[in-house]
């Protein structure tokens, strides 16, 4: 049992990794999270049904909820401290860590996109997954999948064009 596990981490831990890496823009907290991701998943490895998942759909499910908690605590975090002091618009915004390899015009137009879109996004070029993984990784349609992708992608180039052009204007 555990030599399956084994397998299934040296499988699916750059995917898994990439995903959280390309969510939360830091090297040291995306270590963390593949470490809890896989620490989760050990302890439930008895309950896996690849009947339901496969189990990169599985280990990307734990790693997403991982995030999501993350994010609500450290969003609440935030929010509090600064509530008081700052308009919406001051709010400063998470910048991601240069080893990463994310432009900064592609981290600001990534920023831009809604939470949903970004997620598509991570699970497409961060953990690599197909449109079909990702829909059964977000609980979305196949098509539905493809379209949030589509459009996003669109959006991004749209405004890393824009981006292009200010900075020629400079």
């Amino acid at each position: 049992m555990r030599d399956d596990f084994a397998e299934i981490y040296e499988e699916h831990v750059f995917t898994v990794y990439g995903f959280i890496a390309y969510r939360i823009g830091s090297v040291a907290d995306a270590e963390d999270l593949t470490q809890q991701t896989f620490e989760q998943a050990l302890r439930a490895w008895s309950r896996f049904d690849p009947d339901r998942a496969s189990a990169g759909t599985w280990l990307i499910s734990i790693a997403r909820n991982l995030l999501i908690d993350r994010f609500r605590r450290e969003g609440r975090r935030r929010f509090e401290a600064i509530a008081d002091e700052f308009s919406e618009s001051e709010l400063p915004r998470v910048e991601l860590e240069p080893n990463l390899g994310i432009d900064s015009d592609l981290a600001a137009a990534l920023a831009q996109l809604s939470d949903q879109s970004r997620e598509v996004i991570a699970l497409r070029f961060g953990a690599e997954l197909r449109p079909p993984e990702i829909a059964e990784a977000m609980g979305l349609s196949v098509e539905n999948a493809h379209q949030i992708l589509s459009r996003s992608l669109r959006k991004l180039r749209s405004q890393l064009e824009q981006a292009d052009l200010r900075g020629e204007a400079d």
